[in-house]
């Protein structure tokens, strides 16, 4: 029987209850039917396809409540972004008419994005209209992206606003990339211009991986060794190295 008295056994207690709600709510969500433009970065398109087919992840690598609260701090930390911004000038809107999120749906719906915002308007020294996208990052991932810069930092992200850019016909103009350092809420802003080569590699790609798995076929690994840190933290990595 936990000891109540004790803050520690306290803790865990009211974090595993959140964590147990939180992964329920997250399980009774309706699963995502489509590729995401969003991802099609990622280093591995094997681990893209078994995305796409919702394979079954390996034991223990499901997402934890802790995970599942990372994720919600970053779409709270997006709406504080959204009001900055348009308190500093910006006319941003992030929704069509119908309360819908402005997005992309090709590929009879196989392939799919939505966007964070469309900058129509704002302050002086900005090209309107454009792909606006924002991302909350840990003081280490944060200062790496201050530091490289988003193409070499977060390649991922990189591709997703070419995509983006692409697709929903905003590209004549630089994309605003925003990042909110967690700790210490600084803000990092890059004007992206619009990369046509990676746009149409991430476009390959999607045609190639919807392909593949539409005839059976397993793309190829990235990686050549299980111990490479990509592999090891793959949700995947015992079905991809065990030939399930």
């Amino acid at each position: 029987m936990m000891d109540f008295n004790s803050n520690a056994s306290v803790s865990g207690q009211i974090e595993w209850l959140i964590d147990h709600a939180m992964q329920k709510k997250n399980e009774a969500n309706t699963p995502r039917t489509y590729l995401g433009g969003s991802r099609l970065g990622a280093a591995c398109e094997r681990q893209l396809q078994y995305e796409y087919v919702k394979a079954p992840v390996d034991q223990g690598k499901g997402f934890s409540g802790r995970i599942l609260r990372v994720f919600e701090r970053g779409h709270q930390t997006e709406d504080m972004v959204i009001g900055w911004l348009r308190m500093a000038g910006f006319d941003l809107k992030t929704h069509k008419s119908d309360g819908h999120q402005f997005g992309f749906s090709l590929a009879q719906g196989r392939l799919r994005g939505h966007i964070d915002g469309i900058l129509l308007g704002g302050p002086e020294g900005f090209a309107y209209p454009a792909l606006w996208e924002n991302k909350c990052l840990s003081a280490k991932s944060w200062k790496d992206l201050v530091k490289h810069k988003l193409a070499v930092s977060k390649p991922v992200y990189a591709a997703q606003v070419a995509v983006y850019q692409s697709y929903l016909d905003l590209h004549e103009h630089p994309a605003l990339f925003t990042a909110v350092n967690a700790d210490t809420m600084e803000i990092y802003a890059e004007l992206v211009p619009f990369d046509a080569q990676l746009a149409q590699r991430m476009s390959d790609r999607a045609a190639r991986i919807l392909k593949a798995t539409e005839v059976g076929e397993l793309l190829p690994r990235a990686f050549m060794d299980q111990t490479h840190f990509e592999c090891r933290f793959c949700s995947w990595a015992d079905r991809c190295w065990g030939g399930a």
